[in-house]
């Protein structure tokens, strides 16, 4: 299955599909640097990774198509939250494996894809033309 079958019609897909990306090398960079390396947040942390998972998968259902392209998606992003724990367990001495992380991206990415089912599912489609 080609890429555009996977995506919306967008006119900017590739600056796009470029942000989403780095928005998740963003999400894995904050996961794994130590805590005392970024900034205070006011927000409990199981409350972050929920919000950093719902952005990336309702910014996810803004680029891909509905049905099988967003459900590939949808794993694809717990797959990473759970890779995100393992390495946190593996490679960093600062912080720990947590279930309950992989849970609060679950969640996040579960709230983040049920914009599909919404009338701003399309919002960038309306906006992204020349």
């Amino acid at each position: 299955m080609s890429t555009r079958a996977w995506l919306k019609p967008l006119y900017r897909r590739r600056l796009w599909l470029g942000m989403w990306w780095l928005a998740i090398a963003t999400v894995v960079a904050a996961c794994l640097l130590p805590g005392s390396d970024l900034p205070e947040v006011p927000v409990d942390d199981k409350v972050s990774h929920a919000l950093a998972f719902f952005a990336l998968a309702a910014s996810a259902v803004q680029l891909f198509r509905r049905g099988w392209p967003l459900l590939v998606v949808a794993l694809a992003l717990l797959g990473l939250g759970i890779a995100i724990e393992l390495a946190q367990y593996l490679f960093t001495t600062t912080r720990a494996m947590e279930a309950a992380d992989v849970l609060a991206d679950a969640i996040g990415i579960a709230a983040g894809m049920a914009t599909s089912w919404t009338p701003l599912r399309d919002v960038l489609v309306r906006l992204d033309h020349p």
